[in-house]
């Protein structure tokens, strides 16, 4: 049975076998992972947990141009299978583009329902945190990823050119 958790320290290796099946440097959607992020060390992975906890954190100002967001974990077994985000507000970029939520699953992780899950357990945190709605957006070459913001309830909005490429616009009434 799959767990959304908040990340931690003890799963260092279990995200490095993660993240070396997406790919060093490849991009994951709902990691929080930055390109100047160590997590190779256990030092530099502790540290980038913390700022990851921070970042949930409101009595923590968050890096100018960002915003508050929680990271979860979707762990399976013992194994972590994808992250996803829930971004606490929206800025103009955002808006655009990144939306409320961002998930990635691990490509072996993939095509068993757990995007739809971690979508629908992020929806109940955004639910606890007083959203009434938030906005989920996918590339549009990524049906995938449509069809589970669908299946959670998105509906489109509409389909715009933005820094991030071509992407559909969903929103999801709470």
């Amino acid at each position: 049975m799959p767990e959304l958790i908040t990340p931690t320290t003890a799963l260092h290796r279990a995200w490095i076998e993660q993240r070396d099946e997406w790919g060093r440097g490849v991009h994951q959607d709902g990691a929080g992972l930055r390109p100047d992020d160590d997590v190779d060390s256990p030092a530099g992975f502790e540290a980038w947990v913390r700022k990851l906890a921070a970042e949930e954190d409101p009595s923590v100002a968050p890096v100018p141009g960002w915003v508050h967001c929680t990271y979860r974990w979707i762990v399976e077994d013992g194994r972590l299978a994808g992250a996803i985000a829930l971004r606490h507000e929206l800025n103009d970029f955002l808006l655009e583009a990144g939306g409320h939520i961002g998930y990635g699953i691990r490509p072996s992780a993939r095509g068993r329902g757990l995007a739809v899950w971690a979508l629908g357990a992020m929806l109940d945190v955004a639910r606890d945190r007083g959203f009434d709605r938030v906005l989920v957006t996918c590339n549009v070459t990524n049906p995938a990823s449509e069809a589970v913001i669908v299946r959670q309830g998105g509906v489109l909005e509409d389909v715009r050119e933005t820094s991030l490429g071509t992407l559909k616009r969903f929103w999801i009434t709470l």
